[in-house]
């Protein structure tokens, strides 16, 4: 890191620092010490917003369950208030000799607001209007001290430019300042995951970030103090009236500083949505095209030599018309991995591209520092903003990567619109092809397509095609790429549990097995199940059963109810409760369960809020003494079953594994149930026995509680 001051005359020779052709030298020089103490805190306040941000999001998880999209709008959070500690930043700046007394004061009520959350509760979920309830939610407990850390690196640059600027004259922007800033983003993102989650409870979490803070503040004060002389007022030259060389920056650039971050933001959502819910619902996986994107910034702003222009707009080409091709095509498929390494790679072209060029066209004057900060933070809430909450609300369908696609080949149009004819014709062509991909894909989604609807939670599609072994229709609900149930449209079929539901799965033994008759007629069973889907499990229920479905998506019960007979076709009396199940059952009555089924699914995985033993405390108050609790374990990149297992020997409970196969003829899933009682007779019965095994416990795994959790433990090295 370079720690040479800049200098700030003309005239006296310096070697080594020259602008606009002229040498300058420093009358003063600034102490590396001071460079070091400016980065340390840029470094420190990135590392503390990028651990919060996780942090912040799992503490939602109760609240609205754990879909993808709860860290999508997140993250739109995240961005918006990045936008108003940039906008804070910039008004700062112009406060002239006020600006360090005003920051001290804001610092110092973010301290107290911090405090006070730390003591608050975390309240109470609206399901029907989540994104209302994450903005809210992260406003009131990290909103202030998120702004006051988003301001920093902007801040801190400004400062260090004015500090080191004397006489009339202002030295140029640090602008390897952000750089660091990022690199203490990226180490953080990567940290929680392997390193924090694994081993540091949540409660602990909060108050190591909270002292970390407090550090933080510390550095601030120390800065603002060096920068006040001893009559109180700042000693820093004020911004106004200094003299910078250079021409101001044309309307055209400034349009491009908010534009080029905006369409890698969408990059950036789009890539992360497709990628947990159309290719892969892995764990962690979100991780990845977020250290992608911060990778790209401190490429463009620290090491600019490796943005190669010619080499990455030709390599901008090809990914986007390759994966273009792909997502064209319904039939074409690669091994999943190597799917990964596409789309992670077209977002780093993508955003290396867009961070690049808003680099290439940065201001030369530092008064427009604060202002190119502020209009890369609007592009980047703009971007987030349009992928996790606009599209959902406008598109039925999911078009967002096409349209991302078409918004990054028009930005690389005006780029490089000054490069000449072929780059125009070449640009243009890309941005007709990427918005007819966008027209391809709705003609794709409409075919052997009855229904699509599309909300906070994701798009749900209702697919009818002909069940060959049977030659009848049948009927899947899509969510993404993973299928939430299945119908078979004939006189039998269409009674016929199937998917993960078959006879002689855990759920299907549960149920056909959990109560003793009387005088040849099944007892009367009280069933409850958490998660709709398609209702299958309604199959199983005979006159005289109750059975109560939770469920916090508001569009899977009209489709249940009216495009699958499950529901309609059951002789029992069907409940369906809206919002999140853990929510729901806290504040009902003892239901007093024969069987409760957890199968609440997020894409290809159990929110985590409803696997920890405050979760199964609940679930045990719900059941009969011997009642029963199966739980949904299948998934290709998790091993959930021995975690399961911990928390049902925390219970005092039985607990044996259900792996039952597939079978095409009657279409049936390969699945994989946990299935626990504290009857232990249960599964020494001739009927159930043959089917379960013991589990197999693995080393060094926690049980899971409301204040600790962490997959990675139980990730699976390949999927299966």
């Amino acid at each position: 890191m370079e720690m040479r001051a800049f200098c700030c005359r003309a005239g006296e020779k310096n070697p080594g620092h020259r602008r606009g052709g002229l040498t300058y030298a420093c009358s003063t020089h600034i102490m590396p010490s001071t460079r070091v103490l400016y980065g340390t805190t840029a470094f420190l306040s990135a590392f503390l917003l990028f651990v919060i941000e996780p942090m912040s999001a799992k503490q939602i998880l109760p609240l609205l369950g754990g879909s993808s999209a709860v860290w999508l709008t997140c993250l739109v959070f995240f961005q918006a208030a990045l936008l108003l500690g940039y906008l804070y930043a910039h008004w700062l700046t112009h406060r002239g000799g006020r600006q360090f007394r005003i920051h001290m004061a804001t610092v110092a009520v973010a301290v107290v607001i911090l405090a006070l959350s730390m003591l608050l509760a975390s309240g109470t979920a609206n399901t029907s209007h989540p994104v209302v309830t994450i903005f809210w939610t992260l406003t009131r407990s990290i909103g202030l001290p998120f702004l006051v850390l988003a301001s920093t690196s902007p801040l801190l640059q400004r400062w260090l430019s004015e500090r080191e600027s004397t006489g009339r004259e202002a030295a140029p922007v640090w602008y390897r300042l952000f750089a660091l800033s990022n690199a203490g983003s990226l180490l953080a993102l990567i940290a929680f995951p392997t390193l924090i989650e694994p081993h540091i409870t949540l409660r602990m979490q909060r108050g190591l970030w909270a002292a970390g803070f407090v550090l933080f503040v510390a550095l601030v004060f120390a800065i603002t103090a060096g920068g006040r002389s001893t009559d109180g007022t700042t000693a820093i030259p004020d911004a106004s009236t200094l003299e910078e060389e250079g021409a101001a920056s044309p309307a055209h650039h400034r349009w491009l500083w908010f534009l080029l971050p905006m369409a890698a933001a969408m990059q950036l959502s789009a890539v992360t949505a497709h990628l947990t819910v159309n290719i892969a619902a892995i764990p962690l996986l979100w991780v990845l095209p977020l250290a992608v994107y911060l990778l790209t910034f401190i490429i463009a702003f620290d090491r600019p030599v490796l943005y190669q222009r010619p080499l990455v707009v030709r390599l901008l080409v090809l990914m986007l018309a390759s994966l273009g091709y792909a997502l064209s095509k319904d039939d074409f498929s690669l091994p999943i991995g190597l799917t990964i390494a596409f789309f992670l790679f077209e977002c780093f072209v993508a955003c290396l591209f867009c961070h690049g060029e808003a680099y290439r066209l940065r201001p030369r004057r530092s008064s427009e520092a604060t202002l190119f900060y502020l209009l890369i933070a609007a592009g980047g809430a703009a971007g987030t903003f349009m992928i996790g909450i606009a599209f959902p609300l406008i598109f039925s369908a999911n078009y967002d990567l096409a349209l991302a696609f078409f918004a990054t080949a028009v930005l690389a149009l005006a780029a490089t619109w000054n490069d000449g004819w072929a780059q125009r014709l070449l640009w243009s062509t890309a941005a007709v092809l990427m918005l007819a991909l966008a027209v391809v894909l709705h003609l794709g989604f409409r075919q052997q397509t009855i229904a699509q609807v599309r909300n906070f939670y994701g798009t749900l599609r209702v697919k009818q095609a002909d069940f060959h072994p049977l030659h009848v229709p049948y009927r899947t609900l899509m969510h993404g790429t993973i299928q939430h149930g299945t119908q078979i449209f004939s006189s039998e079929g269409a009674h016929i549990p199937t998917t993960y539901y078959a006879k002689d799965s855990g759920i299907g033994l549960a149920l056909r097995f959990c109560c003793d008759t009387s005088y040849g007629m099944p007892s009367p069973r009280h069933i409850g199940v958490i998660g709709l889907g398609t209702g299958t499990v309604a199959a199983y229920t005979h006159p005289l059963d109750r059975i109560r479905f939770y469920e916090i998506n508001p569009q899977v019960e009209p489709i249940a109810r009216h495009l699958f007979s499950y529901l309609s076709n059951s002789p029992a009396k069907v409940t369906i409760v809206p919002g999140d199940a853990r929510t729901s059952l806290s504040h009902e009555p003892s239901q007093q369960f024969d069987v409760l089924a957890l199968d609440a699914f997020s894409g290809d995985a159990i929110p985590l809020h409803l696997l920890t033993i405050e979760a199964m405390q609940l679930y045990r108050s719900h059941l009969k003494p011997n009642g029963i609790l199966v739980v949904h374990v299948s998934n290709q990149y998790l091993n959930l079953a021995p975690e399961v297992a911990l928390l049902g020997e925390a219970a005092h409970l039985e607990v044996r594994d259900v792996n039952s196969p597939s079978n095409d003829e009657r279409g049936e899933f390969r699945a994989e149930w946990v299935v626990m009682t504290a009857d232990k007779s249960f599964f020494s019965r001739p009927e159930v026995s043959p089917y379960t095994e013991f589990i197999v416990q693995k080393d060094k795994l926690r049980v899971w509680t409301d204040d600790y959790s962490s997959l990675l433990p139980i990730v699976r090295l390949s999927a299966r």
